[in-house]
C-alpha cells in the first residue's frame, strides 16, 4: 500500500490527563495547563497525523473542549486511578462527548498512573465496567513509564485509518480484540 496520509483532530480530556505543571517538560505551556503536540503513526503504510489537544479536565477550559468535540474524529478520556473524584466525572465528560462531539467519534477510556498500584482508589474492574457499559474499549495507562501510552495511539490511529480506507476487500479492524491481543504480548504493556 502506498503512504498516504489522513489527518485527525484528538482531544484527551478527563480528570488524569497531565502531570502537574512542575513535573512536565518544557515545551509545555505551564502558564496555562494546556498542550497541544503533533503525533504522526504509520499504520500498514499510511501515515495518521493525530493533532492532542489535552486540558488536563480543567473547567477554565469546557469552552474549548465544546468547540474540539465537534471537529475531534477520536477522544482519549482519562482518570487518575488514584483519584475518586477523577473517576467519578467521566459520565460526566462521556455526556459532554455525547452532546457536541460528532456520532461516530472514536472513544477510549484510559485509567492513567498504573505505575503507582499501591495509591490506587479504582479498580481496573470498575475502569472495565464502565467502558462496557458506554461500549468504548479501556486500558490502564502510565504516562510516566510509558505503559500501554503507544499502544493507545496505536489503537486510536489504525481505527481512523480503517475508516478512511474503507475498502471491502479488508476485514473490518476490531479495536477491542486488537488492544486486547496487544496486552498480551510480553514485550507491550511491561512498566519500563
Amino acid at each position: 500500500m502506498s503512504s498516504s496520509s489522513s489527518r485527525s483532530r484528538r482531544l484527551g480530556v478527563g480528570n488524569g490527563v497531565l502531570p502537574p505543571a512542575r513535573d512536565r517538560s518544557p515545551s509545555l505551556n505551564k502558564d496555562f495547563d494546556l498542550a497541544f503536540k503533533n503525533k504522526v503513526v504509520t499504520v500498514d503504510g499510511v501515515k495518521v497525523k493525530m493533532q492532542i489537544w489535552d486540558t488536563a479536565g480543567q473547567e477554565r477550559f469546557r469552552s474549548v473542549t465544546h468547540a474540539y468535540y465537534r471537529d475531534a474524529q477520536a477522544l482519549l478520556l482519562l482518570y487518575d486511578i488514584t483519584n475518586r473524584m477523577s473517576f467519578d466525572s467521566i459520565r460526566a465528560w462521556l455526556s459532554e462527548i455525547k452532546e457536541y462531539a460528532q456520532e461516530d467519534v472514536v472513544i477510549m477510556l484510559l485509567g492513567n498512573k498504573a505505575d503507582v498500584s499501591s495509591e490506587r482508589v479504582i479498580r481496573t474492574e470498575d475502569g472495565e465496567s464502565l467502558a462496557r457499559e458506554y461500549r468504548v474499549p479501556f486500558m490502564e495507562t502510565s504516562a510516566k513509564t510509558g505503559m500501554n501510552v503507544e499502544l493507545a495511539f496505536r489503537a486510536i490511529a489504525k481505527e481512523l485509518k480503517q475508516r478512511a480506507v474503507e475498502q471491502l476487500e479488508e476485514p473490518k479492524f476490531q479495536i477491542h480484540d486488537y488492544i486486547e491481543s496487544q496486552k498480551k504480548k510480553p514485550s507491550c504493556c511491561a512498566f519500563l
